[in-house]
């Protein structure tokens, strides 16, 4: 028989958060950004470097923070790892003796726990613990590298439509026209985001694509707002 190959949908999670996230953030971030400084009155080139600014320093940050934060993780991990190599390597019938108990509160009867214990414990002793009492696997093993890559680049694709579809926009239009083609582009990127992670994590469409759409729509206002009233106030 062959070894166990079934894909599931959280076999994602570790990637696609990170690829979701950091889109999701380089819209709204992005768009709110440039809608922003559109309110203010601002002219076209100090929107347009308002967008690259805000495209080039929030790709990085939220790479260099997945990073950090991803990196904490792993070594919480390696620690615990560490950890159980030791205990497995000096009280080795104390680790078979919490695996068992973990195998009975699962619903084995004692025997039969101990049975498994016994028998995982020798095919990998290591593995089995870092999954029963962790539940740490190879598939939800933290991995800085992938996260910050994920985020920085879908952050950068993300925040490059409404900066492209403000930069389409001719000089000579007005701020009305800019800030609908922003507006319109950025919520049609939110709601193929929206939907296209909802598919790709095997749920409905709706809720998602509603949180990432409305969600971005009341940032994006309210930036909108602030920037006409810093540039009432300073017109």
């Amino acid at each position: 028989m062959p070894p166990h190959q079934e894909r599931h949908y959280s076999h994602r999670s570790g990637w696609l958060r990170a690829t979701v996230l950091g889109a999701n953030d380089g819209i709204i971030s992005t768009a709110a950004l440039i809608l922003g400084v559109i309110a203010a009155d601002a002219s076209r080139n100090a929107v347009l470097t308002a967008g690259i600014a805000g495209l080039t320093a929030g790709a990085l940050s939220m790479g260099l923070g997945e990073y950090v934060s991803v990196s904490s993780q792993r070594d919480t991990e390696k620690a615990d790892i560490a950890k159980e190599r030791w205990e497995l390597a000096n009280v080795p019938e104390r680790e078979l003796a919490e695996l068992t108990s973990i195998y009975q509160e699962k619903g084995l009867d004692h025997e039969l726990a101990r049975k498994v214990a016994v028998e995982l414990t020798e095919h990998d002793a290591l593995a089995t613990h870092l999954t029963e009492e962790l539940g740490i696997t190879a598939t939800t093993r933290a991995r800085p590298i992938q996260a910050m890559l994920s985020s920085t680049m879908s952050f950068a694709v993300g925040a490059a439509l409404p900066l492209i579809a403000a930069a389409l926009v001719p000089a000579s239009s007005s701020a009305a026209a800019r800030i609908t083609a922003v507006l319109a582009v950025s919520l049609v990127a939110l709601l193929g985001l929206g939907a296209g992670s909802a598919y790709l994590g095997g749920a409905r469409l709706g809720k998602p694509t509603a949180r990432v759409v409305v969600g971005g729509a009341i940032a994006m206002a309210v930036t909108m707002a602030i920037g006409k009233l810093f540039g009432t106030a300073t017109g």
